[in-house]
């Protein structure tokens, strides 16, 4: 596994250079995968498309499941060549690669999605499975269901949604009988929807009761379904996946600030569970523009990057490349050379979410790391630009105005 991670959800180059690397894992390392923080149901259209299996004209129709905020995430320029590339990678591929999400927001997604399988092969069994999911019925938004548990105006969905997956798992086979109705990667989509709606129902609790254990349930989450994918996946091939996240997943938490508030992430548990057959390689920008959005919800902007802090590691970064005159650069983390010895001392280092406020951005976006030992490589572009949304709000397409305006000295 291959874990390419980004310092910003907004910036062209990090979108950029990881499909790169991701075309020459897949060309000449036999890479079959693509996994992705987005979520599963949304990511598996892309995966029917690049594979030639169902109806979207072409690759922006494929990312139409991307609808929740933010949309700027998946649905972009740069994400729209590679899906296209990778649908043309497949035409003529023995081994064709396919697009795979992580995440667990699709409560209500997955459950459509679930249902919607088992009314084809199993009617019964899909109204069961309508009255187990019907708990959730009275809620318009999934946070509205967490509250009300944690309130106590409603009771748990809990058992109701392990019982679907427990009867979704344990029919499999019997499905996978019927005359090739089902087929096998069909049967581990609907499961995986199933999983996402189990891990969903307790993250949305988890929200209001234990709001220190969403995150690690989350990249738990996100850290089994890349175990099950590459499972599924060394059935018919090499299951060799590479992973696209933002470096507060790839990175190892043990070697940051997150490991001192109880926190894991996906890289570390990767890295534990993968044992040397894994690789975390991070992203950094010194500064430039970023899409990112003021609020939660907010219409994404075309936001200014400021120049990173000193005693950071992209100010580190910065000064070390215009000293040699090359501004980007990859730097492996060789352990026992002197780089790598300065480099596991902590250090500041800048995280940029889908919000970016400049103006907390100390205690908002910057956090301490010990980043050869968080990594095992990382990839520095010192200037960049924002990443191209495919619906680009009015705010976007004027960006910020510069420093200096309105005397432009």
């Amino acid at each position: 596994v291959v874990l390419l991670g980004e310092a910003s959800h907004g910036t062209h180059e990090f979108y950029r250079q990881r499909a790169v690397i991701t075309k020459r894992l897949i060309e000449e390392k036999g890479f079959t995968a693509v996994a992705v923080e987005a979520d599963w149901p949304d990511a598996y259209r892309v995966n029917r498309y690049v594979k030639g299996a169902n109806d979207d004209a072409d690759s922006e129709a494929a990312l139409g499941g991307f609808r929740r905020f933010p949309t700027w995430m998946w649905r972009n320029a740069d994400v729209l060549d590679f899906v296209g590339w990778l649908r043309a990678h497949n035409e003529g591929a023995r081994d064709p690669a396919g697009f795979y999400g992580l995440d667990l927001y699709s409560l209500y997604r997955s459950i459509d999605a679930v249902v919607s399988y088992l009314d084809q092969i199993d009617p019964s069994a899909a109204e069961e499975a309508r009255r187990r999911y019907s708990c959730f019925d009275s809620f318009e938004e999934s946070q509205d269901y967490g509250y009300a548990v944690f309130a106590g105006l409603s009771d748990s969905c809990r058992a109701g949604v392990y019982e679907q997956l427990r009867q979704l798992v344990e029919s499999g086979e019997g499905y996978l009988r019927r005359d090739g109705i089902a087929a096998e990667d069909e049967q581990f989509h609907a499961e995986e929807n199933a999983r996402v709606v189990v891990a969903a129902e307790e993250y949305y609790r988890s929200m209001f009761s234990s709001p220190d254990s969403s995150w690690n349930l989350r990249d738990s989450h996100m850290a089994g379904t890349l175990e099950r994918l590459v499972a599924h996946l060394r059935r018919y091939g090499s299951g060799k996946t590479v992973v696209w996240a933002h470096n507060s997943h790839i990175g190892d938490a043990r070697q940051t600030a997150m490991s001192e508030r109880g926190e894991h992430n996906l890289g570390q548990l990767v890295r534990a569970r993968l044992d040397g057959r894994a690789a975390l390689v991070g992203f950094t920008t010194y500064d430039g523009t970023v899409s990112a959005a003021s609020n939660w919800s907010a219409p994404v902007e075309r936001k200014r990057v400021r120049p990173a802090l000193a005693g950071s590691v992209e100010n580190l970064f910065h000064e070390a490349g215009q000293g040699v005159g090359k501004p980007d650069f990859w730097l492996p983390f060789t352990a026992g050379t002197p780089l790598a010895r300065a480099l596991e001392q902590p250090m500041l280092e800048r995280a940029i979410g889908v919000i970016y406020r400049p103006e907390s951005e100390r205690i908002s976006h910057y956090f301490n790391a010990r980043p050869a030992a968080q990594f095992d490589a990382v990839i520095h572009f010192d200037r960049t630009r924002a990443v191209e949304p495919l619906e680009p709000t009015g705010q976007w397409q004027a960006g910020e105005p510069p420093e200096t305006y309105p005397t432009a000295i």
